[in-house]
């Protein structure tokens, strides 16, 4: 197994959300399959695979996706469009209640001279408004930042202009949060307990990624207890 590193080396910490800060990944696989299940089982079913291989890509792109290679719609950016929107009134609501990270409260205060940040595949907006409803928009004082930018893209701007210097490290529960930490030239450690990547495991010994269940588990003993 790969040693974790030590959480306190790093300057910046970004956290994916769906996942790794919220138990949220099957209320959105739940969400997908509510939305396009108006055309047909089948066409649901693809569009939850698609979703679930490819964690951590915006909804736009997903339906995107759909509309155009699942459904092949006349208008489909009418309807992407359209589809983005029932999916985020489905969603709201159970953002607000679904279960969180355990120690986080504890992490935060572990690693005080660090920066925290949340960078998610989801929305924007609705990330801001959920983590200010649950309280827990004070942990991340270098903001909470989500779609319609790209994942990569994000971290790319916010590294080049509003991040601090020094070693940073990105937690995520997907391949793709991997692939946008090493374009971003971020550390990586995944974590597992929630995640909805079947092939996780492999992915990461063949990488030699760290892996933590849940976030409780960079605290040490004495911590913990």
């Amino acid at each position: 197994m790969t040693t974790l590193p030590d959480i306190r080396k790093f300057q910046t910490i970004l956290f994916d959300c769906d996942g790794v800060l919220l138990n949220s990944n099957r209320l959105k696989t739940d969400a997908f399959r509510a939305v396009a299940i108006e055309f047909g089982q089948n066409a649901a079913r693809e569009l939850v695979d698609y979703h679930v291989a490819n964690g951590g890509v915006s909804r736009q792109k997903k339906f995107d996706y759909f509309a155009r290679h699942i459904i092949k719609a006349r208008r489909p950016q009418a309807l992407a469009d359209r589809l983005v929107d029932l999916y985020g009134a489905v969603l709201r609501d159970r953002l607000q209640h679904c279960e969180g990270a355990n120690g986080l409260s504890a992490l935060r205060r572990y690693t005080l001279a660090s920066q925290w940040g949340v960078v998610s595949g989801g929305s924007q907006a609705e990330l801001r408004a959920v983590f200010a409803q649950r309280g827990l928009s004070s942990h991340f004082d270098l903001g909470i930042w989500g779609n319609p930018k790209d994942k990569c893209a994000l971290l790319k701007e916010l590294l080049t202009d509003q991040l601090p210097r020094g070693p940073g490290l990105y937690l995520g529960d997907s391949r793709y949060d991997h692939v946008a930490a090493e374009h971003a030239g971020l550390s990586f450690v995944f974590v597992s307990g929630w995640t909805e990547f079947s092939g996780w495991r492999e992915y990461c010994d063949d990488r030699n990624i760290p892996v933590i269940s849940s976030l409780v588990e960079l605290l040490p003993a004495d911590v913990k207890g």
